[in-house]
């Protein structure tokens, strides 16, 4: 079913699911829009696809239009899951109450959500710890949260932005303005793309992304003094630090994803 302005008070109001701001529900009223984040996504017949908290289904809707093979819908909120049930029967959908962030992922080839601020970065950091079958990710968050998934320098740039540029890379798609919701947000979103790169070695980039986590920890003091936390030794570190090329003097944030690579490779073959 289509989800736009002229129905949604009504199926609130008959159905009984009004927005719950604990799950940060959010419903998407622009039928165009919500077809064009799905063709985003561009899923195939042969494809298991996942969609994080549909709600009402705006994204549902179009998506279930597509010819993969088989597509999942998980949503924490049972509301949600039981009116989705009413409306969706086809075989190859299911549609599953649960906490993605407790949800078997490695079986998807694509995954589609608008993920609830609150736990953005820890949902996409469990994706991308454990869906090693995923090509590809369509996902929204709030603008201010974007950057944590696309910088590779400054105050948002952290792990979760090396893990992703390690595995592959990201990339904004589109804005989505507060008016296009009900309730309306207090400030727009962003959709973007995470691309998986084809061979990538998931084990080997996750323990670069536990590593640099740590030297992260206080992200205000040098990468001398936070590789001495791990170290133990200022005298490894300087050896370390010299080795890869990277200054003493410089902060986590001021350093590439591939510096921390070369980092972790250097302190394991001590």
């Amino acid at each position: 079913m289509e989800i736009n302005r002229g129905n949604v008070i009504e199926i609130i109001s008959k159905s009984g699911l009004k927005p719950d701001k604990d799950y940060g529900q959010n419903y998407l009223l622009e039928p165009e829009l919500c077809s064009k984040i799905v063709d985003f996504l561009d899923a195939k017949n042969n494809e298991k696809v996942l969609e994080i908290g549909p709600g009402l289904g705006s994204l549902t809707h179009f998506l279930t239009s597509k010819k993969a093979e088989k597509i999942d819908l998980v949503d924490i909120d049972e509301r949600m899951v039981n009116f989705l049930k009413i409306l969706y029967k086809e075989e190859r959908v299911s549609i599953i109450l649960n906490d993605i962030r407790k949800h078997d992922v490695s079986q998807y080839d694509k995954i589609l959500g608008n993920l609830p601020y609150n736990i953005t970065t820890e949902t996409v950091v469990y994706l991308l710890e454990n869906a090693k079958n995923a090509k590809k990710m369509v996902l929204m968050c709030q603008a201010e949260a974007f950057p944590r998934f696309s910088e590779t320098s400054g105050g948002e740039y952290g792990p979760a932005s090396i893990l992703v540029h390690l595995l592959g890379s990201s990339k904004r798609l589109l804005t989505v303005k507060p008016g296009s919701f009900y309730p309306a947000p207090k400030c727009s979103s962003i959709v973007f793309e995470i691309s998986i790169n084809e061979g990538v070695d998931y084990d080997h980039c996750i323990s670069v992304y536990k590593f640099a986590k740590k030297l992260f920890l206080n992200r205000r003091k040098t990468i001398q003094n936070n590789l001495n936390n791990v170290t133990n030794n200022k005298e490894v570190t300087n050896i370390l630090l010299e080795k890869v090329g990277i200054s003493s003097i410089r902060r986590p944030e001021e350093i590439l994803p591939k510096k921390f690579e070369e980092l972790y490779n250097a302190f394991i073959n001590l």
